[in-house]
């Protein structure tokens, strides 16, 4: 049975994939009726754009929840699991803060950017802020999920320098 996450992830996927199909469509269009036919698309630029803006943010929440972010876990591997239990709390509650800090700025930004409007659409701005503000708080949401994981023992919480991570398996205590 699929979860809530599980479902909005596929659902991200989806929108993730027609976006990108639109971006292509609307450049290579702007391409061919610009060399072929001396013309172009107005908004494709400024569509395409918006839509790369969102595509970057909602693949990094998707990296997120799949741990894909590039790390370096070659100290941590070195660590007792209690130390690399502490060190994955630090960072946690740090990735946290730096989300926060993520959040209240988008939201300045979506606020400012409702009195602004783009160039060519006279789309409201704030539709670029928000590409940051609702994925910073899903990705606030799994960084906590996962923090509870560790803090509860739990053997799915992901702690960075697991030996089995890779495979899937339970960490290892020593």
């Amino acid at each position: 049975m699929m979860g809530v996450a599980d479902r909005l992830e596929k659902i991200t996927e989806w929108i993730m994939a027609a976006m990108l199909a639109v971006m292509v469509a609307l450049i290579f269009g702007n391409v061919v009726l610009r060399y072929a036919f001396n013309s172009g698309i107005v908004a494709a630029e400024e569509i395409s754009r918006l839509m790369f803006v969102w595509l970057v943010f909602l693949g990094a929440t998707l990296a997120l929840r799949h741990q894909q972010h590039l790390g370096l876990e070659l100290l941590q591997a070195r660590l007792p699991f209690k130390a690399r239990r502490a060190c994955a709390v630090v960072a946690h509650l740090l990735m946290l803060y730096a989300l926060w800090l993520f959040i209240e700025g988008s939201w300045i930004q979506l606020l400012i950017g409702l009195e602004t409007r783009s160039t060519v659409l006279r789309f409201p701005m704030a539709f670029y802020a928000a590409a940051g503000f609702f994925p910073a708080i899903a990705m606030a949401l799994t960084v906590l999920a996962n923090l509870w994981r560790i803090l509860a023992g739990d053997a799915k919480a992901r702690i960075p320098g697991d030996p089995n991570a890779a495979f899937g398996a339970a960490p290892v205590e020593h």
